[in-house]
């Protein structure tokens, strides 16, 4: 019988996941949709593990880890990104990113 405390982890990853992608879908500012981005990723490693722990493997633990993986990739060039627009535009709004050419 697995243990009832799991369903309560897949719940929290379902609403970490839904919550990010609430504030993606809702902003403009790349700064937030990056934020949202993060918090979306955390909610899939909550159900990775959760899954993981209810089938008795490891696998959602080593899918979680490389997951945390590609998300601290994606914030470093997320940041860089982020940080090329400021300066370009002065502005941190998604729209600015379909004016600039190059």
């Amino acid at each position: 019988m697995p243990d009832p405390a799991i369903y309560h982890y897949v719940v929290l990853g379902a609403a970490l996941f839904a919550l990010g992608l609430a504030g993606f879908m809702s902003r403009r500012n790349l700064i937030v949709m990056f934020l949202s981005t993060e918090v979306m990723f955390q909610g899939v490693v909550v159900n990775l593990v959760a899954f993981g722990r209810l089938h008795g493997h490891l696998e959602g633990q080593v899918f979680g880890l490389f997951l945390v993986v590609v998300a601290a990739v994606e914030a470093g060039l997320a940041l860089g990104l982020v940080i090329l627009l400021y300066r370009r535009k002065s502005s941190l709004d998604s729209e600015a990113w379909a004016a600039m050419r190059g």
